[in-house]
């Protein structure tokens, strides 16, 4: 992993200009709670959102961003508009994005959903910037690649994930050879205790209803399925310099223990907090240092107790196919990125039942040969066949 351990601009003394990728999900819209409330310490360079040019308009006001991208050229005159009197520029379409990417920050937040993030989030890495990574699908679908830009342009890579946060907070870096191994930690979703039976009629609906965070539609779904933990696995084989049979994944339903590392010693260090993204964010915002966040301060009293229990992976099968496709290599981590995006949105659609999004990403790495990538094209090119034979399967 390319981490650079040079002392940085601390944001509490010198502003910290940044680039938010994505800043009305999820993610992006904590980022922008954090950035609100600590104004003084950051500038804010870029802005950019897939559709919803309201909220954008009204982020790059409230921070005084220099530029707001949307990605729907459709939506440019509505966002001009919102803009207007103000000296905020106002920019649409995929090559906006990847300018935006490019644009002088210290840091970009990486939070775009989806494979839409891999060519802003590739930017961002060849000029050598601080980017704080929420987007799963870089590393998944081109972690090679991202990799090897990330180490030509000297950028550095701030995993944002709760648990490769939790990981990156405790991993010494300076002496890999000491850690044993890592263990990512699962809510295990909202169906962790229901039956295959049972997971067959579950809605859209349900699987939305995540019992502790407060996710975007496709990460919940992830979740669900517990694809987001076999992309997590991919992502923390590209983070860490672990072997992939190092990489454990634990259910632990109160979300507390975010991850773990345990070293070769027996000592196991893990990072713990309240279910709360933005703690994460924070850690990524401030790095090195750390800035307060409004999460709740966690309390184990008031927990009371830690649940830990193995996956089962026959009621989840995508931890399996996750790991059968990193041991495949090449492309097969892509087409399962690709194959499951698909498989999620004919889910929501009601195209398709919950236990088909896992035999729909099966069926298409069974069926898309794994291939060398070169290159984003390349990537671009496998992603794309692999959604179209994805598609095909919904509709026959």
């Amino acid at each position: 992993m390319a981490v650079s351990h040079a002392p940085l601009k601390n944001p509490q003394t010198q502003p910290r200009s940044i680039s938010v990728l994505g800043s009305t999900g999820s993610i992006g819209c904590n980022t922008v709670d954090l950035l609100e409330s600590n104004q003084n310490a950051f500038t804010v360079e870029a802005l950019t959102a897939g559709s919803n040019w309201k909220l954008l308009a009204e982020q790059a006001i409230k921070l005084g961003a220099s530029v707001a991208v949307i990605n729907d050229e459709s939506a440019y005159d509505d966002l001009k508009n919102a803009l207007s009197g103000t000296k905020i520029k106002a920019c649409a379409g995929e090559a906006a994005l990847v300018e935006a990417a490019s644009m002088p920050s210290d840091m970009v937040v990486a939070s775009i959903v989806g494979a839409a993030g891999l060519k802003p989030t590739m930017e961002a890495a060849k000029r050598g910037a601080m980017v704080a990574l929420a987007n799963k699908e870089c590393l998944v679908s081109a972690g090679e690649l991202l990799l090897a830009e990330v180490s030509k342009g000297g950028a550095t890579l701030i995993p944002v994930d709760s648990e490769h946060s939790a990981i990156f907070q405790v991993f010494d870096f300076d002496n890999p050879k000491s850690v044993a191994g890592i263990t990512l930690t699962a809510s295990g979703g909202p169906f962790r205790e229901l039956s295959l039976a049972e997971m067959a009629d579950v809605t859209p609906e349900r699987a939305l209803k995540h019992p502790n965070w407060d996710m975007g539609a496709k990460i919940s779904i992830d979740s669900a399925t517990m694809m987001n933990k076999g992309l997590e696995i991919i992502e923390a084989f590209h983070l860490f310099p672990v072997a992939l049979e190092a990489i454990e994944v634990l259910v632990h339903p109160q979300s507390v223990v975010h991850s773990l590392v345990s070293y070769v010693d027996g000592s196991v260090l893990a990072q713990m907090g309240t279910p709360d993204m933005r703690t994460p964010i924070a850690y990524a915002l401030a790095w090195p240092g750390r800035m307060k966040a409004p999460s709740k301060m966690l309390s184990l009293a008031d927990v009371g107790r830690l649940d830990f229990e193995a996956p089962d992976e026959e009621r989840f099968p995508a931890l399996r196919l996750a790991r059968q496709a990193l041991q495949t290599g090449k492309s097969a981590p892509t087409i399962l990125n690709a194959a499951n995006e698909i498989a999620v949105a004919a889910f929501l659609q009601g195209r398709v039942g919950f236990l088909q999004i896992a035999e729909i990403v099966e069926s298409v790495l069974e069926t898309v040969d794994s291939s060398a990538m070169g290159s984003l094209d390349d990537v671009l090119a496998i992603d794309d066949e692999a959604r179209k034979v994805a598609l095909s399967l919904i509709n026959t």
